[in-house]
């Protein structure tokens, strides 16, 4: 398996009350495989993504990692608000043994940043920084690529921009998704996973388990299709 959850219980204190987003999760993500994270609002689909990228830990159980992951696109933690983007970009390189100057470079063009790259990202715009994180993992050739809800970022250049290197990637790298855009789930996807019940359920049918979950979830099975 590449990416495993072993008996993974996690909670957090929220207005002096813990609330528990995950009690004795199994979940096994195997490579070769691109999985699309799916449920509704509070189901624990970031919680997830941050625990498989170890940006967060269990209270209890475990995380079995056998590839070389990015980070969560669309979560900025990893990065130094305080540092230019041209500094965090050189020092992620540095830490997985890639050229600082073509990680910068990339990164740069990529992300049309321009002179806002030698700015720190503690003042740049959310969207900024979400474009600088998607450019910075487009930069690194990661194993797998873990995305939480950042593909509609942009204007519609960089949307393209974006699906365009998405696709290209996929050819050698997993991906696991979070969005709410199901019809990116059904285009990018093999597998999808919904959260929120006591045990993830699990379809290779993507299409027909999308509009089962859209149709439960609205009441209609529209607004899926391409």
């Amino acid at each position: 398996m590449s990416l495993e959850c072993i008996d993974v219980t996690k909670s957090y204190v929220t207005m002096g009350r813990r609330h528990t987003v995950f009690q004795n999760l199994n979940l096994s993500l195997p490579k070769g495989i691109n999985v699309g994270l799916i449920g509704p609002n509070g189901s624990g689909k970031s919680t997830l993504l941050r625990l498989l990228a170890g940006a967060d830990v269990p209270d209890e159980g475990y995380v079995v990692r056998n590839t070389r992951l990015s980070w969560p696109l669309g979560f900025s933690g990893g990065f130094s608000p305080h540092l230019s983007g041209i500094a965090n970009a050189r020092f992620a390189a540095r830490i997985y043994n890639r050229d600082p100057n073509h990680v910068a470079a990339f990164t740069e063009e990529f992300s049309g940043l321009g002179e806002f790259m030698k700015w720190p990202l503690k003042v740049c715009s959310t969207g900024m920084r979400a474009r600088f994180a998607f450019a910075l993992s487009m930069a690194i050739d990661f194993e797998t690529i873990l995305i939480d809800e950042i593909l509609g970022v942009g204007d519609a250049d960089f949307r393209a921009k974006c699906t365009a290197a998405l696709d290209e990637r996929r050819a050698r790298s997993d991906i696991i998704l979070v969005s709410h855009n199901l019809k990116d789930i059904i285009r990018l996807c093999d597998r999808v996973v919904i959260l929120g019940g006591r045990q993830p359920i699990i379809s290779d049918d993507v299409v027909k388990t999308v509009k089962r979950y859209n149709l439960a979830l609205t009441g209609s099975a529209d607004g899926v299709d391409f």
